[in-house]
């Protein structure tokens, strides 16, 4: 029903305007050019500057044409004979002052015919005799000079719509409508001059329809409306719309001209434009109390005050005046609202709209008068926070039936005062200030509100997130679009749990907080901001949400994306209203502008889980076959060994720069046990004495000195070599002398570094398993890199390697006194040393000094010696 009369309203307002619009813009491309579209049913020639109708351009299939804002001066027989099919067809706005009898002849399908605003001198009833099918007929606006209508009107049995008139017709005659008393119409707007001359009685009293439109001023004929009034009694209306009543000057008569609106059965009177006083407001609001209008409409009213208004006391007040809505639009003078100085008149109102009427305050006394008010909207005034909250107002039972409140586009600026003005309106529900400029953080706190406020609208305002806490918390639907916000304030919506539509659009909200809480929201809108990541996490506390708008956002095109994308599109709990157009990529630079859903980034780039899988797979691949060449090639020895003779190549070169290569009789000395003589003589001594660089080696079989003591040839020859290679094993364990050995190496190492003790391990040996006096060699064995005998023969090459590489190059070995080249042979199991002719030198004899303790040592390991090829002993005197 509302549409109905809305639609109305706007026909109104149109059929019976007297300006001409400007024509629509148009390009020299487009003149003499229509436009046919939908399969050649419809043609659009709107604006193209035609003179005449381009007929020839017109298939016959046409059914629908606008040829509206043009320079048509005449509708000729052959314009549209060729279109039997055409149902609508749109002429207004033009200069049309002809039309043929026999123009529409052929278009009996006629429904729609405008002619509206033309320059027609006659109603042309010939012309329109043959549409019998005719539904809407607008002919207002054109230079007739009187209304009268032709008998073949009768025969337009199914029209609905007629609008009829202009500004020359000078009155109304009985006898002008009599053609249509028996069509029901929907609707009847008549147009008269500003100058009405007279009425008689009984003109519209033929006319039955639902809305009724009157373009007519009666300036200088006021009491015509009183005859109007009484034909339109005991006749139910939808709408009745009066326009430019008073359209030069003030009524300034005492005679009650609305008195017969009070038998005037109408839903809704409209008054729009003309001039208004006190005096003719008061006369119609008293008539409309006991008039069965329920709504009530002054828009672009020109208001004034009234120089002879008398003011009776509270008896002249409008007091009964039972309205389910009262529309005050655009009203020109604030004053309207108190026109008889009370708000009295808004006492029974239910529905109160003020707008467009600037008042910048609310006096006290209005919040009480309006008690029965259950709707109030002062949109788009001037109402400023201490004009519409004044602290010395009292508040307390007021607006009892207040369940809807807007202020939208307002000058507003406290969401404190704000709620300081509601929370005393008991049955406040919904509350809307939009257009504000509310949200600051220094007056949005300490705020109280009514509980049971359900609903707030408060898009277009100037929100910081602090903001956020002086809104009310029992809310379920809240708007904040386009409040410039740029982060959320989590603590208020965990507050908020009835909370179930949540819209923040156009804002500037940088990210999505992880952990936002929101058990009872349903639906949210986060369209047009400025985060670019979303994922399964963002919404993870929000269990029933099931609407979600998020485009127009500059996302960033992650698997962190895809994955939130493929997870919503699956499950279908969610669904995205604007997807997918709204849903593009703004980063990386090479996917820009790119449709989310066509992002399909590879399935390995995006699942961790296969990407483990996948790792871990070819780890143990790797692994495993690096175990299977450590094995097949023994690469761990290899690897040990190259170690070892860099570091030693490397500590040679350090003594080498710190001094420390001082010049030696041998290159080596050789610590072994007896057991282990046949691997030095077979192995040892052909490796390293018979390469191609020789080393120099000292053993006790061939280089000691004989007639000397055991213990000063082997301290001495200790000292005259550079390096000193013990060969260890099992046997070297048990032997005393070994022991000794290895005692005067450590002796000479003192202060030194151990890099001239080379360790050879022949045989595998535990260190734990070693006797506790060869705690030396336990800690040799885990402090210094040994070299070990493979017992491989592949692997023995490269032993020597290592060997020399300890040992350094071969470098040449001083001449002592105490240096010789022996020769080793064997004959009937004793050892004979030949000293070298080039190295033969007096012998020395061994000193006379009893050495008991060297003595002791001889008899202790005279088992051990025995065991030995002996070294025959020559002792000088």
């Amino acid at each position: 029903m509302i549409w109905k009369l809305l639609h109305f309203s706007t026909f109104l307002l149109g059929a019976l305007a007297s300006p001409t619009p400007s024509s629509p813009l148009t390009t020299n491309a487009d003149r003499g050019l229509c436009y046919i579209y939908n399969s050649g049913r419809s043609a659009d020639c709107l604006g193209r500057q035609l003179e005449s109708v381009p007929w020839r351009q017109f298939p016959s299939t046409l059914e629908d044409i606008d040829l509206s804002y043009n320079k048509l001066q005449a509708v000729h027989a052959d314009d549209f004979v060729r279109l039997p099919r055409l149902h609508i067809l749109k002429l207004q706005y033009n200069n049309i002052s002809h039309i043929d009898n026999d123009a529409f002849k052929n278009n009996t399908l006629l429904e729609h015919l405008d002619i509206f605003n033309n320059s027609l001198q006659e109603i042309p009833a010939t012309a329109l005799t043959p549409l019998l099918n005719l539904k809407e007929l607008y002919m207002s606006n054109n230079l007739y000079k009187h209304a009268t209508l032709a008998d073949s009107f009768s025969k337009f049995v199914k029209l609905s719509v007629l609008s009829m008139g202009g500004s020359l017709v000078m009155g109304l005659k009985k006898a002008d409508f009599q053609p249509l008393k028996n069509i029901r119409l929907q609707g009847f707007a008549i147009k008269c001059s500003s100058n009405l001359s007279y009425y008689e009685p009984g003109s519209l009293k033929l006319i039955q329809t639902k809305q009724m439109g009157f373009d007519m001023a009666i300036d200088k004929r006021p009491n015509a409306l009183h005859h109007m009034l009484r034909d339109l009694a005991n006749k139910t209306f939808s709408v009745i719309q009066f326009r430019n009543l008073f359209e030069f000057m003030y009524y300034l008569g005492e005679e009650d001209i609305f008195q017969g609106l009070k038998y005037v059965k109408a839903h809704q009177l409209i008054f729009h434009r003309g001039k208004f006083n006190e005096n003719l407001l008061r006369m119609a609001l008293m008539n409309l109390q006991d008039a069965p209008v329920k709504r009530l409409r002054l828009q672009y009213i020109d208001f004034a005050r009234s120089p002879t208004f008398i003011d009776g006391g509270a008896g002249s007040s409008i007091t009964d005046l039972a309205l389910d809505k009262l529309d005050l639009w655009y009203i020109s003078n604030p004053d309207v609202l108190r026109f008889d100085w009370r708000f009295t008149w808004f006492n029974k109102i239910k529905e109160l709209s003020i707008q467009h009427v600037y008042f910048n305050s609310v006096p006290c006394d209005a919040w009480i008068e309006m008690e029965g008010v259950e709707f109030l909207d002062v949109s788009n005034n001037r109402l400023k926070n201490e004009f519409i909250f004044n602290q010395r107002c009292h508040y307390k039972g007021t607006m009892p039936n207040l369940h809807t409140f807007k202020l939208n586009n307002n000058d507003l600026t406290s969401l404190k005062d704000l709620s300081l003005l509601t929370r005393e309106f008991q049955q406040l529900q919904v509350l809307e200030f939009s257009d504000n400029k509310l949200g600051s953080a220094e007056n949005s706190r300490d705020c109280v509100w009514q509980k049971n406020i359900t609903q707030v609208i408060a898009h277009h305002n100037q929100f910081v997130s602090e903001a956020l806490r002086c809104l009310p918390t029992t809310v379920h639907y809240l708007d904040l679009s386009y409040c410039n916000l740029d982060q959320l304030d989590i603590g208020y919506f965990e507050k908020a749990t009835n909370l179930k539509v949540l819209l923040l659009s156009g804002n500037k909200i940088k990210f999505i907080p992880s952990n936002w809480k929101s058990p009872s929201l349903q639906s949210l809108a986060l369209d047009g901001n400025s985060f670019g990541l979303i994922s399964q996490a963002s919404f993870r506390d929000m269990p029933q949400l099931s609407h979600l708008r998020a485009g127009n956002n500059p996302y960033h095109c992650t698997c962190e994306l895809h994955a939130f994308v493929q997870d919503t599109m699956s499950k279908g709990k969610v669904n995205l209203t604007d997807w997918p157009w709204n849903y593009r990529c703004y980063h990386p630079e090479a996917l820009l502008n790119t449709v989310i859903s066509r992002y399909l980034p590879a399935q390995v780039a995006c699942d961790v889980r296969l990407v483990i899988i996948i790792s871990v797979a070819t780890t143990a691949a790797v692994i495993l076959i690096l175990m299977l060449i450590c094995y097949i090639f023994d690469l761990p020895w290899y690897t040990k060994a190259t170690y070892q003779i860099i570091r030693a190549k490397y500590r040679a070169h350090k003594e080498n720069g710190a001094g420390e290569s001082g010049t030696f009789t041998y290159h080596a000395f050789i610590s072994y046990s007896h057991s282990d003589a046949d691997w030095v003589r077979d192995q040892l001594l052909p490796c390293l004495e018979n390469s191609r660089n020789p080393y120099r080696l000292c053993v006790h079989e061939r280089d000691f000195m004989p007639g000397r003591w055991i213990i000063d040839n082997i301290i001495d020859n200790i000292e005259n070599s550079r390096k000193v290679i013990f060969v260890l094993s099992r046997h070297f364990v048990n032997s005393e002398w070994c022991n000794y050995e290895l005692y005067f190496a450590q002796q000479r190492a003192i202060g030194k570094t151990f890099s001239d003790v080379i360790l050879v391990v022949k045989e595998p040996i535990d260190p734990s398993s070693l006797p506790s006096k060869y705690c030396k060699l336990k800690k040799m064995l885990s402090t210094k890199t040994y070299l070990e005998w493979p017992q491989q023969d592949n692997q023995q090459a490269f032993f020597w390697v290592q060997l020399k590489s300890v040992l350094g190059k071969p470098t040449m070995t001083r001449e002592g006194a105490h240096s010789v080249k022996s020769r080793t042979s064997s004959v009937g199991g004793v050892s004979v040393i030949e000293l070298p002719v080039e190295d033969r030198r007096p012998e020395i004899a061994a000193p006379k000094a009893d050495k008991d303790e060297e003595h002791k040592i001889i008899r202790r390991h005279d088992n051990e010696l025995s065991n030995q090829r002996q070294i025959p002993m020559v002792a000088t005197g």
